[in-house]
């Protein structure tokens, strides 16, 4: 039996805000097309997407906000926040999905037969409660971790994100959360959305120290990647998570074309290994990895495929 399970599907595949957009709909027949390209299509297990329930979705969000995006999604017109997100018809069963599918990923790590799970249209990780952010509707990634603690009793949960813009929908929800430890490694805010996520941004009350923020240098490559990995690593380590989520957002790969960094592909396959490894010592095997941004076809079909060959391996 395969490692690793998948979840692929024109369902998921319709969160996207049209042809052309940085966020299009081919995003994920991009990745899916260099998977069957490396033949890890037969290295892994495939499931369809799923759709969130509106209770599942009010985890994290307000109920005003999820009227909000109801109203808009039948109607497809104006922005969900101050002009990032378009509405669009359809958006909220698009977005719900994504939601579903990510909270399906979770009950089969804890419950099925696959520990390490992969959602290529995932990690909307700007979303905030009361609104959207940044092309994210509802957080995927924030509803996970409420899930993971009201449905499982998973508390220690280690959130862990390489996409060039920080997290910052996930920072702020958690930021006095002493059991949610996040490492996230970005492109420095001062030169890039959402301008947030400073190194001296460590968390607040009890949960100062449990949040790690390595903003990085413009143009930055692997060798300031590989710099500052092992910080991370040692971060997450000191925690012993019960639970990792790694979103392996791909705009941070040179080439993007709304971020200014330099990684290459092997950055996330590092990234994953090392998570992967820590995932088997502290976490029962349990890992979720979220594709998160990426706006370079190639880079993301190239960075997502390098991130899910190591989780097969």
């Amino acid at each position: 039996m395969s490692k690793v399970q998948v979840y692929i599907g024109p369902e998921l595949a319709r969160y996207g805000f049209g042809e052309g957009h940085p966020f299009g709909p081919d995003r994920m027949h991009a990745f899916w097309q260099e998977t069957v390209h490396q033949g890890l299509d037969r290295q892994v297990s495939i499931s369809t997407p799923f759709i969130a329930s509106r209770e599942e979705m009010q985890r994290f969000h307000t109920a005003e906000y999820v009227n909000r995006v109801i109203a808009q999604s039948q109607t497809g017109e104006g922005y969900l926040d101050y002009g990032d997100t378009p509405a669009f018809k359809g958006i909220y069963e698009a977005a719900a999905t994504v939601v579903g599918t990510v909270l399906a990923a979770a009950e089969e790590t804890i419950h099925g037969d696959h520990k390490r799970c992969f959602i290529p249209i995932a990690g909307l990780h700007h979303a905030r409660r009361n609104m959207a952010a940044g092309f994210c509707a509802f957080n995927d990634a924030g509803i996970l971790i409420e899930a993971l603690r009201s449905e499982y009793d998973v508390q220690r949960i280690a959130y862990v994100d390489i996409d060039a813009h920080h997290g910052d929908g996930v920072f702020y929800a958690f930021e006095s959360d002493a059991e949610l430890f996040i490492v996230d490694m970005h492109e420095d805010g001062a030169h890039l959305y959402p301008g947030t996520g400073f190194a001296y941004e460590t968390g607040k009350g009890a949960a100062v120290g449990t949040k790690l923020n390595l903003p990085m240098r413009p143009g930055a490559n692997d060798n300031d990647f590989l710099r500052d990995w092992p910080k991370a690593e040692t971060f997450i380590r000191s925690f012993a998570p019960e639970y990792i989520i790694f979103q392996c957002g791909a705009d941070s790969i040179e080439g993007d074309p709304i971020t200014h960094m330099a990684f290459t592909p092997h950055a996330h396959a590092h990234a994953a290994a090392s998570l992967c490894n820590i995932a088997d010592e502290f976490c029962q095997g349990r890992i979720i990895a979220l594709g998160g941004g990426g706006y370079n076809r190639t880079n993301l079909a190239m960075a997502w495929n390098a991130v899910l060959k190591q989780m097969c391996d």
